[in-house]
């Protein structure tokens, strides 16, 4: 209810129809033609000044704000370098954290991170006669000893293989379909398995879901972004370390790195005709990148990765199978 006050200073605080009111207390509020002041602890309580007030009450009162209490107090400039320095570090610390954090995650929390942002991979993946099991020897052929990876096939029609924390890699039918041969699958293979051991896919999601967290979009389970995974862009270090381990895996097995240089650059000539764009986009392929499998070979024997038998079931493996449902979404 409007109405009319005595109001009087009294040292730091102002007594308005005898009751005494902090300065501190006092904050002000926007109008068009009247100074206002809101009380702290006092829904709706306010006081308003028709006229200037007189030189010991306008004293006690709060200043004028144009930006905020803070941004007054210290100014706008310093405010905003404060800000921007604040803010630098902060996108430097989400972008480096995931190099010491992702260490520090037991694989087995990983791996439960990549079953639920997929779900369950086998009953998805492909059935084909004989094609996991030339797919499995593939994988140990390319690091032998290592039952924690999980390689499967699945019925999706990109050009692309990606990695899920905690070790599985899903090559998709696209890409059986575009490979000439057991060694150029044998190279894309070892360049994920890169992507596993260096836990690379794990620190992209950290690293992703600390920008969202920055930019206010973290609102749901990161369950709800498996799509992230397929779009993941790995840094160039990370790529290139990932083609290092795919070179020395291939060499430790006998396998030429020739022919995935080949398919690199068919790749990269058909472009989005064959849907390659799918793999180029997340694993871009540079001249370089083509120059260190085609210089790479070795000076030993080699043998192809997979005999032509296994091959066939391999690279067939998913015929018949219907496009994956639960792909759909992504």
């Amino acid at each position: 209810m409007r109405r009319d006050v005595d109001v009087a200073a009294a040292g730091d605080a102002l007594v308005v129809d005898g009751e005494r009111v902090a300065a501190d207390d006092l904050s002000g509020i926007d109008h068009d033609h009247a100074r206002v002041f809101g009380r702290d602890g006092h829904p709706g309580w306010r006081l308003g000044f028709d006229s200037p007030p007189p030189a010991d009450i306008a004293a006690i009162l709060p200043a004028r704000q144009k930006f905020g209490r803070w941004i007054d107090r210290h100014g706008l400039w310093r405010a905003a370098v404060v800000a921007t320095v604040v803010s630098a570090v902060l996108v430097v610390g989400v972008l480096s954290a995931p190099r010491w954090i992702a260490p520090l995650i037991p694989m087995s929390v990983e791996r439960r991170l990549g079953d639920t942002l997929i779900g369950d991979i086998d009953s998805h993946s492909c059935s084909g006669k004989g094609g996991q099991a030339a797919l499995d020897a593939l994988a140990a052929r390319i690091e032998p000893g290592r039952a924690d990876l999980r390689v499967r096939a699945v019925p999706v029609p990109m050009v692309n293989a990606i990695t899920l924390p905690g070790g599985t890699i899903l090559i998709f039918d696209g890409l059986l379909k575009q490979a000439a041969g057991p060694d150029e699958l044998a190279g894309v293979l070892g360049h994920e398995i890169g992507h596993v051991r260096h836990r690379d896919t794990l620190k992209g999601l950290l690293r992703e879901a600390g920008l969202t967290i920055l930019t206010g979009g973290a609102n749901g389970a990161l369950a709800n972004n498996a799509g992230m995974v397929v779009a993941l862009r790995y840094s160039r270090d990370a790529e290139g370390d990932a083609d290092d381990y795919a070179i020395d895996a291939l060499r430790r097995a006998h396998v030429s790195p020739v022919q995935t240089a080949g398919f690199f650059q068919r790749l990269a000539k058909q472009g989005d005709a064959s849907g390659a764009l799918a793999w180029l986009s997340s694993h871009p392929v540079s001249a370089d990148r083509r120059a260190r499998f085609l210089n790479s070979r070795g000076t030993g024997p080699v043998t192809p990765a997979l005999d032509a038998t296994q091959w066939r079931a391999l690279s067939t493996m998913c015929a018949g199978d219907r496009q994956a449902e639960w792909w759909r979404p992504f």
